[in-house]
């Protein structure tokens, strides 16, 4: 191993947090047994990867569409079927190790928790909650357990965001001044362009879809075909977060890391106007265009005492002048570009990063980085033989930064001041009270 790997794999290890130590479940003796709920879209995604480890056993499965579920047991055709998570969980209790959740935002909180109170292993897909107060209640409830926890990031094992990480701590680009984080991904824009309030009509859901048990903790919805299910659900606040909390994790998250960010102190938005202006689209869906700004304190890798970082998607763009810096012919329109007192590097979201100007770092190499996959990643933490790094005491807090910025969102124009401490937005009662949601009756959650 050479010197280059053996000190990023060193600085790795030592993220922002430790990693707690190893944990198994009571039962766990030869391969793991785990369970999938949501098996659909990018749960079938997931689902490939859970049955590809050597040591683990997917012994259940759950999906409130039918098709879905059917489908995926054709994967794994010995798993026991289930429509409803809670009957899943109340019956394979003793029987399994570990869960991953990968269903729309508004119902992450209420099966990850459950799952962490009964002792299981979860790997959540991002963001880790819809809300910032269910994103703390669940990294405290992991900790406090002692379970393994995995935020759904696969782009945090890739090279590209592993280089970029390793190039940062060893200070190639010297203090970072500024961040931008983007993604401007074409095609988008018109997938999520719903210009006016939701449906108001009802008509009968699929005989193959359980509808109630889709619309979970959220407030009670007309089944709409392909407005909600199967891929809309992201545009609407009832049940997504928008483009920046479906994304952003992924792109943060190379910061975060590298950097050392804690909580930020305040966080401020600006967004399309013609969705400002609209009282029917800001009181149901999620603007096709944002620009987020948060200021985090200063860390020892940042030039000053507080570091800015924002964030663009839709149509609006970092700076000319920054994605001038790219030497590229077009800028990297889903990246991370960290502005340092030495150079600048930018970070695409699943590709190798490149360190600008090129001249300079020409000579600097890449380090020598072993494969890996997110998921087996957290498998094998499970079972001793590695430490995960996007557990939930290092996701968690980044998640929470980003859904600020849903909430900034949704009050923008105003400055939010946050005080991480007391969970709290200290000058803003309406944005304050947009740190949770109430639940639908029957759906509540113990403890919270």
């Amino acid at each position: 191993m050479n010197r280059n790997r053996r000190s990023f794999l060193k600085t790795t290890a030592g993220a922002a947090l430790a990693a707690p130590a190893v944990v198994r479940a009571a039962n766990l003796n030869g391969n793991g047994q785990h369970a999938c709920i949501g098996v659909g879209g990018m749960g079938a995604n997931d689902l490939k990867h859970f049955v590809s480890h050597g040591k683990t056993t997917v012994v259940a499965i759950c999906d409130v569409d039918g098709a879905r579920l059917e489908a995926a047991a054709q994967v794994v055709p010995e798993a026991r079927k289930y429509t409803d998570w809670r009957e899943l969980l109340e019956k394979e209790g003793g029987r399994i190790d570990s869960v991953n959740v990968t269903v729309p935002d508004h119902m992450h909180f209420p099966i990850a928790m459950k799952a962490v109170q009964a002792g299981k292993h979860v790997y959540c897909q991002k963001p880790m909650c819809h809300d910032v107060a269910e994103v703390r209640a669940l990294t405290e409830a992991v900790r406090k357990a002692g379970v393994k926890s995995q935020l759904g990031t696969q782009g945090a094992s890739g090279f590209g965001d592993r280089a970029g990480i390793y190039h940062l701590r060893q200070g190639v680009i010297g203090k970072i001044n500024h961040v931008y984080l983007c993604s401007n991904r074409p095609g988008v824009i018109g997938r999520y362009r719903l210009v006016g309030p939701r449906p108001e009509e009802s008509q009968a859901p699929p005989e193959n879809l359980a509808w109630n048990l889709w619309l979970g903790n959220a407030p009670v919805r007309p089944y709409a075909p392909e407005i909600y299910h199967p891929a809309k659900w992201r545009t609407w606040q009832d049940f997504g977060t928008g483009w920046s909390g479906d994304i952003g994790c992924h792109v943060f998250d190379a910061t975060w890391k590298a950097l050392g960010l804690t909580a930020p102190t305040t966080v401020r938005a600006t967004v399309q106007e013609s969705w400002r202006n609209s009282p029917a689209r800001r009181a149901d869906t999620w603007p096709q265009s944002d620009h987020i700004t948060w200021t985090f304190p200063g860390t020892p890798m940042t030039a000053g005492d507080e570091i800015t970082v924002e964030w663009f998607d839709g149509e609006t763009y970092p700076p000319e002048a920054i994605r001038k810096l790219y030497p590229g012919e077009s800028y990297p329109f889903e990246s991370a570009m960290l502005v340092g007192t030495e150079g600048a590097i930018v970070i695409p979201n699943g590709k190798m990063p490149t360190l600008m100007p090129k001249e300079k770092f020409a000579s600097v190499e890449a380090p020598d980085l072993e494969p890996r996959n997110h998921y087996h990643h957290f498998l094998d933490a499970i079972h001793g033989t590695a430490e995960n790094e996007s557990f939930f005491d290092v996701s968690g807090p980044m998640t929470e930064a980003i859904l600020l910025g849903t909430v900034a969102i949704r009050t923008p124009g105003e400055t939010l001041e946050w005080d991480a401490e007391k969970l709290a937005i200290t000058n803003h009662p309406g944005a304050h009270k947009l740190l949770r949601r109430d639940y639908r009756d029957g759906w509540g959650v113990a403890g919270f």
